[in-house]
């Protein structure tokens, strides 16, 4: 997997360095849903089991995602008439979209926590055409609370951070 460095985030301080240079924008092709793996947290499970789901219709039990020897989750359900996931329409939407998994949620980044910062990578596939794409909008706050605010929020609450403490005072986490 090629991937890149595009921003820091300090997770006291609220504040993003980011790559200036670096833009992003999903075009909403849906080509992230017919050519990824997809792990699933046992918090997507439940969420996706609470909109009416059974486990058996989304999960690939026989898809196992790993970190090192430590177990990460289960992978999401492909269709098997063209290797797409489960829940993508016949309009080449997200069934559940408010409800998507994590993963679907931050591709194509990848967040790497040290300490009290998170290092943003972009995974440079060939086939998502929002990275650097001309109308994209850079990594700033604003663009890390739209994409990474879920996982934000979470950290500064593990680690005693109050997530209104250091917070524009327009910023909603």
């Amino acid at each position: 997997m090629k991937k890149r460095w595009v921003a820091t985030i300090n997770l006291e301080s609220l504040r993003v360095e980011s790559d200036p240079s670096f833009r992003f924008k999903c075009l909403q092709c849906a080509r992230c849903c017919m050519n990824l793996e997809v792990p699933l947290r046992d918090e997507d499970i439940t969420r996706i089991e609470d909109i009416g789901f059974n486990a058996w219709e989304f999960v690939d039990y026989e898809k196992m995602f790993y970190r090192g020897d430590k177990f990460l989750g289960y992978g999401i359900k492909k269709r098997p008439f063209d290797d797409a996931c489960v829940f993508l329409g016949e309009d080449g939407k997200c069934k559940i979209y408010p409800n998507r998994p994590l993963a679907c949620k931050l591709y194509p980044f990848i967040l790497v926590k040290h300490g009290f910062t998170i290092d943003v990578y972009v995974k440079e596939d060939s086939f998502c055409k929002g990275v650097n794409h001309p109308d994209g909008d850079p990594i700033d706050l604003d663009f890390v609370m739209r994409y990474f605010g879920e996982v934000i929020s979470e950290y500064r609450q593990k680690m005693g951070i109050s997530n209104h403490q250091n917070k524009p005072a327009n910023l909603t986490i």
